[in-house]
């Protein structure tokens, strides 16, 4: 029977690691960042891709089929909203600023926190069920940041005190330039809150199978 818990376990390392990166570009927003993000990313595509044919293969299984198939799912798709977020970014013409780092820290350490228990599962998976609710934790934490950037992003008395009160036109277009701003960011902040409801699902199905296994 194949070894499932370590070829999720394998999932999990690479989302910690491009995660990891992820951080690392919201501090700096460099190309070269962005570029590791892609790489991984397409090296996380590759490990779902095998997981899931090993799984098709597979005769019998160490825990319920369709929970393997879903952490390998949900595992990969956090990988592909960080390199989502990455693209609109770039797209949007955007820098990462404090609240897309402070979400990215949140989904790094939720990422962790998958790695924890999805490696304790082959041995003590009751001692997982910590590791799933401090993912969840962290999901938690990001839609905390997500309201709290959406909030300060409309709060318009601020946006309007830097709009300068001239009859030239130049205040509307300055107005007109910092709405699609607050467009812009929203979009990110939203995309990145996103990822986050697929961390707590992948935190969910870790849960899912805890208490099955225990």
């Amino acid at each position: 029977m194949p070894d499932f818990f370590s070829l999720i376990n394998e999932q999990c390392d690479l989302c910690v690691q491009t995660m990891t990166v992820f951080v690392s570009h919201m501090e700096r927003g460099d190309a070269d960042t962005a570029a590791e993000i892609r790489h991984l990313e397409k090296q996380g595509d590759k490990l779902k891709r095998r997981n899931n044919h090993v799984l098709d293969k597979a005769f019998t299984t160490p825990m319920d089929r369709e929970d393997i198939y879903d952490a390998i799912t949900s595992i990969d798709e956090i990988i592909n909203y960080a390199k989502s977020t990455i693209r609109e970014l770039e797209v949007l013409s955007l820098e990462p600023d404090r609240h897309m780092l402070e979400m990215a820290i949140e989904l790094r350490a939720g990422s962790e926190a998958l790695q924890r228990g999805f490696a304790k599962l082959s041995t003590n998976p009751a001692h997982a069920e910590h590791d799933a609710m401090a993912a969840r934790k962290a999901e938690r934490k990001v839609e905390n940041v997500y309201r709290h950037s959406i909030a300060e992003l409309f709060q318009t008395e601020a946006m309007l005190q830097k709009i300068p009160g001239d009859n030239n036109g130049d205040g509307h277009q300055l107005l007109a330039l910092a709405i699609i701003d607050i467009f812009k960011h929203r979009e990110i902040y939203r995309h990145m809150s996103n990822g986050a409801d697929r961390l707590a699902h992948a935190a969910d199905k870790l849960n899912d199978i805890i208490v099955k296994i225990s």
